[in-house]
């Protein structure tokens, strides 16, 4: 009998969260961090947080890394009751995903695949660098963009039910497969 001694594919290191419009997708990726980092993981990327932009409550964006706030709308004056997109605020988020990439965080976490990323902006590029540096991305995805989701991706991920206990299966599923087959570290011939 000859074993085989080739270890299975890794699983695929890009996830979405496939999610209706009363799905908390901000708690259960937030409470998800939170847990991962009280075990001792390193989480980076961006999760969206109430903040205010003049007389409305909207968007601000949380660098999971170091809790730096970034603001992702501009007041358009005294008089508005409107805000819109700060494409610096969304640069600057883009920024922490890149940075948590470089650092070997052991995941990150994008708020979700919304809007911009569907029209082909905002943190397309950033996701596909994190997923291309091998370290497994989280994000969520409306129903309504899963079509622009499929033709970004082409297909490649795991999308899944947005629950919680859906989300931490696949992170135990990629941490198990870690533990067992990733190679371990070369160490310097002396």
């Amino acid at each position: 009998m000859q074993l085989n001694t080739t270890p299975p594919s890794p699983p695929l290191n890009l996830a979405a969260l496939l999610y209706e419009a009363t799905d908390d997708t901000r708690a259960l990726l937030g409470s998800l961090a939170t847990q991962l980092q009280a075990s001792g993981y390193r989480v980076g990327g961006v999760l969206q947080r109430p903040g205010a932009c003049g007389p409305r409550s909207l968007l601000e964006a949380v660098d999971l890394m170091t809790g730096a706030r970034i603001s992702l709308c501009q007041s358009l004056g005294a008089g508005s009751t409107a805000c819109r997109l700060d494409l610096g605020g969304l640069a600057e988020a883009a920024m922490c995903v890149r940075r948590a990439a470089d650092a070997g965080a052991d995941l990150i976490i994008v708020d979700k695949f919304g809007k911009q990323e569907a029209q082909g902006r905002g943190l397309r590029a950033d996701i596909t660098y994190a997923v291309l540096t091998g370290i497994p991305v989280l994000t969520a995805v409306p129903r309504k963009n899963f079509a622009a989701w499929q033709d970004f991706t082409g297909g490649y991920g795991t999308v899944m039910m947005c629950r919680d206990d859906v989300a931490a299966q696949w992170w135990d599923g990629m941490t198990r497969w870690g533990r067992l087959y990733r190679p371990a570290p070369q160490r310097a011939m002396m």
